[in-house]
């Protein structure tokens, strides 16, 4: 089998009046012409044994043509639609016997030679009309001109034929197994493990297999050729030829498909793989596309709960770089589980715990009417999310580090939802307090910088001297120091920061002083204490800790200082 344009097929007949017979498939020379991509450029021909890539215009037809040059010669076509439905056809016609001008010996025209060919409708084999991968197979096929018609009536897209003389010996498309179903075998808030039986192009005629899951919140996809338009949202994957040009059947990379060079290459799920020539891109956050080579069971993670999900599983065969799908499948994702609301009472501390990346939920709900409600929140480690909403309504959306105040106009017989939610770091901890008397503080007020600062030069082998920052609230100043090791590493500071734990949780050796303080002028609300008794050459961990009115309490940053080895 040979594929021909029909200028092409009309020069390789001889321009005499007796026609010799077109040349079967050479193995040798067809090898050639599928390396020399010039040869099909610009061409309807369809070589045996190579898939080509094609695009069409919406209502305008394409005719591809190949020969058969033998009687009862097998033969199998494959269409595949890529992003939209498809009409074709094909069609058989004899080649014609004769070709002289009346007899004269001398050769017609080209342009009759053409419409000689053709001008006739041929005998129709196939024809389907739809977005499935559809096959026209024939153990027997009459010699003669193969027409294939192809046309889309819905918009410009791309599709894939195939087409062999030798379909037994050829098997470029991997084999699905008897069973050709994707099981789901466990269902999770966030994950859906898949199992496949494995092809047996791979298990039995041990050809390189690798599958590749497709993951969407749409529909089902068909082939692999529908979800790569899909996925490419690179204006030069679809932008259209110009009129009266075509392009080269194997330039692939030119279509946006893949090259026999990255085939084998796995992609990461959730990164939507892109290929061909990398240009910026607008991303496709619900089209993933992952590849895990001969893998036959896979868990996909990161799912939303409650959510439905498509699967489609297509097995590729990384030497020819074509694909056999799956009978794809759905599922949902489990709900979220409902957490339990801790209610608030009014002007009483309520300590929290948030698991990593977990999230509570909180209900305040005063029992009189009221102008304003305040919230007071201590986040002990990193910062948390805040969320406020009165009555389904959305009125705070913070980030807190340390202590925050927020005071929000209130309602008559209003009901406050609180979702706090923790850092993706680790655990978080934190207090709150929500109260309707405004002049109800439990929280010490704190300056921006928590920051305790140490005077190098004022350094001695006994003692240090620090400072630290106050604000215009009177307030009750604690400081403790506890000797460390030479080598006591950041790290270890970092595992000591719980702001939430008072003076309370230290030995009573520890304790420098305590003091109160504060400035109307809060440029001069400064403190300095020097620290003495300490030892020559070590280390020490100081804390300094603000208590309020209520008692509690918050801890500054932890400071490292050395006292002088020699003075």
């Amino acid at each position: 089998m040979f594929l021909l344009h029909c200028p092409l097929l009309l020069l390789l007949l001889p321009l005499s009046s007796r026609t010799q017979k077109l040349p079967t498939r050479d193995e040798e020379l067809f090898q050639m012409q599928i390396r020399d991509k010039a040869f099909f450029h610009d061409s309807s021909v369809i070589p045996d044994g190579a898939e080509i890539s094609s695009y069409l215009f919406r209502d305008t037809p394409k005719r591809y043509f190949f020969v058969v040059e033998e009687d009862n010669t097998p033969l199998a076509v494959t269409v595949t639609p890529c992003d939209a439905p498809l009409e074709w056809k094909l069609s058989v016609q004899e080649l014609p016997e004769e070709t002289s001008g009346e007899g004269s010996g001398e050769p017609e025209p080209l342009e009759q030679q053409k419409q000689q060919i053709t001008n006739e409708e041929g005998t129709e084999l196939f024809s389907y009309k739809g977005n499935d991968v559809e096959y026209f197979v024939s153990s027997s096929s009459p010699s003669g001109l193969y027409q294939l018609d192809l046309l889309s009536t819905e918009k410009d897209t791309h599709f894939k034929v195939y087409a062999t003389t030798t379909p037994e010996s050829d098997q470029p498309y991997p084999e699905l197994p008897y069973d050709p179903r994707i099981d789901v075998t466990s269902l999770g808030r966030t994950t859906v493990t898949l199992a496949w039986k494995p092809s047996p192009t791979a298990s039995l005629l041990k050809q390189p297999i690798q599958y590749c899951i497709v993951i969407n919140k749409e529909h089902n996809f068909k082939s692999l050729c529908a979800v790569e338009a899909k996925l490419s949202s690179d204006d030069a994957f679809m932008m259209a030829p110009k009129p009266g040009l075509d392009f080269s059947p194997f330039d692939f990379a030119h279509f946006g498909f893949p090259s026999d060079n990255n085939s084998g290459k796995e992609h990461g799920f959730l990164k939507s793989s892109k290929f061909g020539r990398q240009t910026p891109s607008k991303p496709r956050v619900d089209l993933h596309k992952v590849c895990i080579w001969n893998k036959n069971i896979f868990t996909v993670s990161d799912l939303k709960p409650d959510t439905q999900y498509y699967f489609d599983m297509f097995a590729v065969n990384t030497n020819t770089n074509m694909s056999t799908a799956y009978v794809g499948t759905f599922a949902r994702t489990k709900e979220e589980a409902k957490q339990k609301t801790v209610e608030l009472k009014d002007g009483k501390v309520t300590d929290v715990f948030i698991k990593r990346k977990g999230a509570k939920f909180l209900r305040f709900a005063p029992v009189s009417s009221h102008q304003k409600v305040t919230f007071s929140i201590h986040s002990c480690l990193d910062a948390i999310q805040i969320q406020v909403r009165r009555d389904g309504k959305l009125l705070l959306s913070q980030s807190v580090e340390g202590v925050r105040q927020f005071q929000l106009r209130g309602k008559a017989k209003a009901k406050y939802l609180i979702r706090l939610k923790g850092s993706k770091k680790g655990a978080s901890m934190l207090k709150i307090l929500a109260t309707t008397r405004p002049n109800k503080q439990s929280f010490p007020s704190l300056p921006e910088d928590t920051r305790i600062k140490a005077f190098d030069k004022l350094r001695t082998c006994s003692s240090v001297t620090v400072a630290w920052l106050g604000t215009q609230e009177r307030n009750k100043f604690c400081i403790y120091k506890r000797e460390v090791d030479e080598n006591y590493s950041e790290e270890q500071k970092k595992r000591v920061q719980n702001q939430c734990l008072g003076p309370d949780t230290r030995k009573k050796s520890e304790k420098v002083l305590c003091k109160y303080f504060h400035s109307q002028n809060i440029q001069k609300a400064v403190t300095t204490e020097t620290i003495r008794g300490l030892q020559p050459g070590k280390s020490y961990l100081l804390d300094v800790y603000v208590i309020g009115h209520g008692g509690h309490s918050v801890k500054y940053q932890s400071k490292l200082v050395k006292t002088r080895k020699f003075c």
